[in-house]
């Protein structure tokens, strides 16, 4: 089973309701997808958003590096041959994480149906079922609390609160929150680099101090200040988790060796795939410290494969993987289930999914 062909497309799909953070606000998956087929007609299927403001990569970009740089490195290759593939993959090109992560799931997923079973069973995993959380956008604070509402009326028990744009009053708005859903349900919050260490730990000892409990707080300071995530780390009693702060294995042993964060949120985006992300899950296990498996506005082709790593990974104990709930429309045939906050996965071979309209008739 060689490689014949590697081809992009791209998929628009509105948004049930703007995404809004502290980086950006958007208002649709507009994002590129990748078809690798084998010389016996097999298929394998990949995603990438263009998420500059975090990866550097937009659409253009990715196409770029897939067509010009990827594509020409890998034809040819056999697929049982998954680690010479890897090799050749990421070192066709510098960075581009998010086109050399859509590459790499199709050939896992591709890798997976040579194997003749799903792929989470191929990463080590008997998991049939995996929980994910559901993000509400910083808004307004009655916007947040009457969507926080919503979200557990549908089922689901974890809240990520998107946060960071105007300091304390974010206290103000996870209050709110907390109070109207309850103390059952557990609430993630998501700073996405908006506030200094200062801040941070000022923000997040004033909400414990109030007795508002929270699952962990989220990359409360710039990616790059290690030391500002170590100081706020240190500083309070609330899991810190490192998102942005980590992209790469080595990423994860200084930050894991400095005491900068609590937890790690795994992103196939910023790691470049499944492969670089086995070896930061390897890396947290061996220090014994959890991660998080999260995506960023992705559908389902791309979710599937971070829920096939949970699924397969039990260093993985959280999931934020609630791109198909926030999209308006799900084009795609097979793949996991997603039934509210449970994600179901599939028991057909690699990553389940069969059709992808965006490639029909070529």
């Amino acid at each position: 089973m060689r490689i014949a062909k590697i081809e992009t497309a791209e998929v628009n799909i509105p948004l049930v309701t703007p995404f809004k953070t502290a980086l950006r606000t958007v208002d649709s998956v507009h994002d590129i997808l990748v078809r690798v087929t084998t010389d016996d007609g097999q298929e394998g299927f990949g995603e990438a958003p263009p998420t500059a403001v975090i990866t550097g990569d937009t659409r253009g970009s990715i196409r770029c590096a897939i067509e010009e740089f990827i594509a020409p490195a890998l034809i040819g290759m056999e697929i049982e041959n998954l680690d010479g593939i890897m090799k050749k993959l990421h070192g066709a090109i510098l960075k581009n994480t998010s086109a050399k992560a859509a590459v790499d799931m199709a050939i896992y997923d591709l890798f997976a149906k040579s194997c003749g079973k799903p792929l989470y069973q191929i990463l080590g995993g008997s998991r049939k079922e995996i929980e994910t959380d559901l993000t509400i956008s910083v808004n307004g604070i009655e916007e947040m609390v009457a969507d926080s509402l919503k979200a557990v009326e549908q089922g689901f028990t974890t809240l990520k609160i998107k946060v960071g744009k105007e300091g304390l009053k974010d206290v103000e708005r996870i209050r709110a929150i907390r109070q109207a859903v309850g103390p059952e349900i557990r609430l993630r919050i998501d700073a996405n680099q908006g506030w200094s260490a200062k801040d941070a730990v000022r923000i997040i000892r004033t909400m414990e101090d109030m007795g508002i409990e929270m699952d962990l707080v989220e990359q409360p300071v710039n990616a790059h200040d290690f030391a500002g995530m170590k100081l706020v780390t240190s500083q309070v009693y609330t899991p810190i988790l490192a998102d942005e702060s980590v992209f790469s294995p080595e990423d994860a042993i200084r930050l894991i060796q400095e005491r900068a964060a609590d937890l790690i949120n795994i992103k196939l985006m910023k790691t470049g795939g499944i492969y670089e992300a086995l070896k930061i899950c390897a890396i947290a296990e061996s220090y014994g410290v959890e991660c998080m498996i999260g995506c960023m506005l992705e559908s389902k082709i791309a979710v599937s494969a971070a829920a096939h790593l949970a699924a397969g990974k039990g260093i993985i104990t959280r999931a934020d993987l609630d791109g198909p709930s926030l999209c308006r429309e799900d084009p795609y045939t097979g793949g996991p289930v997603y039934a509210g906050n449970r994600i179901i996965m599939n028991d057909t071979w690699g990553m389940g999914i069969t059709e992808v309209p965006a490639f029909a008739g070529r």
